[in-house]
């Protein structure tokens, strides 16, 4: 790092640091002092993953918390203000939503509809409805996963019939009404088909019909070239610091995610919305109940919104994240509360759970996130393979002490006891629920999180626990050196004050031993496998991740 890099890094830390002091400076209706201390404290979590950003809290309509923090500008050293104008990326959708079921109510469309009633060049449209668009349950692939949208395109103002034409002759990803992938492209064509009926333009229509009527004076479609009074830039982060995001044409996520927007405007919208100001009960109650698959069984995603709950009471609530911004927007309907947060960075996380937080906090159930001590032969008995109701397989093994969680190959995450059979994935609000399985150990779980409890069984395959196996200063040299593989990246083993190391490239991992010439990852689901000749000089190793890999000694 040259002088002048360190020069910025140290001059955005500062403002950083500057703008947090905003914090106490927090708005409070009355009575709200309780939720004080809780709530910065939230702020101030959230604020260590990101550049700026602002939030909102209310209970039954009044504003309860209003704030700010960070900063809203690095270059010209500004901090972050609660009116700022911010991108909300998918938060658009329901909006979208609301646009299409507004229109419904007015006679002029019928979500039961196929698409090709109003997109009538779109191929192999029959039998995929607006209500499919809406839900993401019509198997259109995601124009956003597509190597076609990557590059300058992006930066290109397209039609919403050039988007279209970026996926309408790709496959369906699955029949629709069959399954559920959230997919861009189905908020596309619902921008489309709001324009076709409507005979106006998409930003036009959602101007006239919500955002002028409600007085959502900062609310409008982004526009770059334009002077957008108090709009931020957006950042990314890159190489422990942060950049200026990529330049992105609104006109690429267009119905999908386009919009700006304000914490005090979004709140306006959310009791419009809940208190039936814009669209009727019946309407209401559509966009905010779970879409039922053609099987049956219900998702966690209604029309233009997610479903799921925050310490076990429903929420409604959505997610945005468009270059340079995150957002999320939450609401308890039972408890009224209501919770916006966006940021100026495409980095910021965990936004949900800081978000589900903050609602558990007005409520008057705050998480708590303790832990307990728990025998370790207790643990031994929950080690497993667990096959999910959705398909999805995991692993829990005890590692030196410790229970772990994870898939094959993937990172491993801690389970923090709770009690006997009761467990907090580390780093999220999903508790682990095991029940009352006695003897060899219980025959599955229950995950709760903030979305519908996930179902799993235990699997016939047996997991042994890992202890790690002292090796002397001259063993840990034995297996020191480099490895190369075929495709000629090269894999080091170091050793550090007692402890080996695997390194390749920037990716650095610590191995324990096992016994023999077998390590393990600490931190991923990965064995390494060491080889000797004749003369017992290590030669080789394979790692087993999600397939296996070997490499030669040339070192």
């Amino acid at each position: 790092m040259n002088i002048d890099q360190k020069n910025n890094t140290m001059r955005i830390k500062k403002i950083i640091s500057m703008a947090l002091l905003s914090l106490s400076l927090s708005v409070w209706n009355g009575g709200a002092q309780e939720y004080a201390n809780a709530l910065d404290g939230l702020v101030g979590e959230l604020s260590a993953t990101t550049v700026g950003g602002t939030v909102l809290v209310s209970k039954k309509g009044e504003a309860v918390y209003r704030n700010s923090f960070g900063a809203a500008d690095l270059e010209l050293g500004v901090g972050m203000r609660p009116e700022h104008v911010l991108r909300i990326g998918s938060l658009t959708k329901q909006f979208t939503a609301a646009a299409i079921l507004k229109l419904e109510e007015e006679g002029r469309l019928s979500i039961g509809d196929d698409i090709t009633e109003y997109i009538k060049d779109y191929p192999d449209g029959h039998g995929i409805t607006v209500a499919h668009l809406l839900s993401h349950t019509s198997g259109i692939a995601n124009y956003t996963d597509m190597p076609e949208l990557k590059g300058d395109i992006r930066r290109k103002d397209l039609s919403p019939g050039e988007l279209m034409a970026l996926f309408k002759d790709a496959p369906l990803d699955f029949a629709p009404g069959t399954g559920f992938k959230y997919s861009n492209s189905g908020y596309i064509l619902l921008g489309m088909i709001i324009e076709a009926v409507s005979g106006t333009t998409y930003a036009d229509y959602l101007d006239k019909t919500f955002f002028g009527p409600l007085g959502m004076d900062k609310t409008r479609y982004d526009d770059t070239s334009g002077i957008i009074i108090d709009r931020v830039p957006g950042y990314d982060r890159e190489k422990g610091g942060y950049r200026n995001t990529d330049y992105l044409s609104m006109a690429i996520p267009y119905a999908g995610g386009a919009l700006l927007s304000t914490v005090d405007d979004l709140s306006v919208w959310n009791k419009a919305v809940m208190g039936h100001g814009i669209l009727g009960r019946g309407a209401v109650g559509k966009a905010h109940s779970r879409y039922v698959l053609d099987n049956g069984k219900g998702i966690d995603y209604g029309l233009g919104w997610r479903l799921g709950n925050v310490q076990g009471s429903p929420s409604i609530k959505h997610g945005g994240s468009v270059n340079g911004f995150t957002s999320f927007a939450l609401y308890l309907p039972e408890e009224e509360v209501f919770v916006a947060l966006l940021t100026n960075c495409g980095c910021t996380w965990p936004i949900e759970d800081i978000a589900s937080k903050m609602a558990a906090v007005a409520m008057g159930r705050p998480y708590e996130l303790g832990s307990v001590e728990v025998p370790a032969k207790s643990l031994e008995r929950l080690q497993g393979e667990y096959l999910s109701d959705q398909g999805v397989l995991r692993t829990i093994r005890l590692e030196d002490g410790t229970l772990l969680y994870f898939g094959k190959g993937g990172e491993k995450t801690r389970l923090l006891p709770l009690g006997d059979n009761r467990f907090r994935l580390d780093g999220t609000l999903s508790i682990l629920d095991f029940g009352d399985g006695q003897g060899n150990g219980p025959q599955g779980f229950v995950t709760h999180g903030l979305y519908s409890p996930v179902h799993w069984e235990r699997t016939a395959t047996r997991i042994k626990a890992y202890r790690t196996v002292p090796l002397s200063k001259r063993d840990l040299e034995r297996y020191g050196g480099d490895y190369k593989f075929p495709n000629g990246r090269v894999f080091k083993v170091v050793s550090e004050q007692d402890r080996m190391y695997g390194q390749m490239g920037s990716n650095r991992e610590e191995i324990r031993h096992l016994g023999g010439g077998r390590f393990h990852a600490v931190g991923i689901d990965a064995l390494l496998l060491f080889t000797a000749g004749p003369n017992d000089k290590i030669n080789g190793l394979t790692i087993v991740q999600k397939n296996e890999k070997k490499a030669v000694r040339v070192r």
